[in-house]
């Protein structure tokens, strides 16, 4: 199965991850990854791996930018990757294990959170559909982000992903501008009664601030993380308000 498994990886700017990422999949006979033109070292990091062919296209849209990736990619499974992904054994076991019938097209993954390598007891980071029959799926863009909608039968993998973005925090927030504008946009533009609990409570713009870092450090009790649960929480504050922000400064 590993065979017919290519994985994508969208970069920009991600020195400090994509080193990390690549060196777990030295398993894969050839593994994309389409640049957003990064002016640090991140090309340069991924052409050191023998198995990475490195496209680089000026960016867009996520939509856009994954469906560019999507068509370079000659394997029947596509394994979509962001770059602060990391790809653990127990993970590419289960892979190599896979026989998918005709019928199925993709697999879902969890994921563990991490910061700074320090993995935290609950995030809010949602199960994504990340191994895709190609052919069989198409991407959109959804506020800051793309969604996949696949055609076909879904099944759950075991075995969970880790997402641990190393970048400092100078970076986290410089990315959650931009994603905020975006995603301020998505909620202005959909009726009240079309978004889902959570959006409605980030369109009221004085709650999810300061519920959603609560809701971290009590519900998915990460105040028992240590500093890296109380990073985490910080940084929900963060992007919570900027997207506050956003929301009042349009109005």
């Amino acid at each position: 199965m590993l065979d017919r498994i290519t994985p994508l990886i969208l970069t920009r700017d991600e020195e400090a991850n994509i080193g990390r990422t690549l060196a777990q999949l030295a398993w894969a006979r050839e593994v994309v990854v389409i640049d957003s033109v990064s002016t640090d070292k991140t090309i340069e990091i991924a052409r050191g791996f023998p198995n990475v062919r490195v496209l680089a296209r000026p960016f867009d849209s996520h939509a856009a930018q994954w469906a560019f990736g999507v068509a370079q990619v000659t394997t029947d499974w596509v394994l979509t990757l962001d770059a602060d992904y990391f790809v653990p054994e127990a993970f590419t076991r289960e892979l190599a294990a896979l026989d998918p019938p005709p019928d199925l097209a993709g697999y879902r993954a969890s994921f563990v959170y991490a910061i700074e390598g320090h993995p935290i007891r609950g995030a809010l980071y949602t199960p994504r559909d990340v191994l895709l029959r190609r052919g069989a799926f198409e991407i959109w863009q959804d506020g800051h982000t793309q969604r996949v909608r696949v055609r076909g039968r879904v099944e759950r993998l075991q075995e969970r992903l880790i997402h641990d973005d190393r970048k400092d925090l100078t970076r986290f927030i410089d990315r959650q501008k931009t994603y905020m504008r975006q995603e301020a946009a998505k909620l202005r533009s959909t009726p009240w009664r079309e978004l889902p609990f959570s959006g409605r409570v980030r369109k009221l713009r004085v709650v999810a601030p300061f519920v959603t870092p609560l809701y971290a450090l009590f519900v998915k009790r990460t105040i028992f993380d240590g500093s890296a649960g109380l990073r985490y929480a910080f940084e929900r504050f963060l992007a919570e308000a900027m997207l506050s922000i956003e929301l009042f400064r349009r109005r």
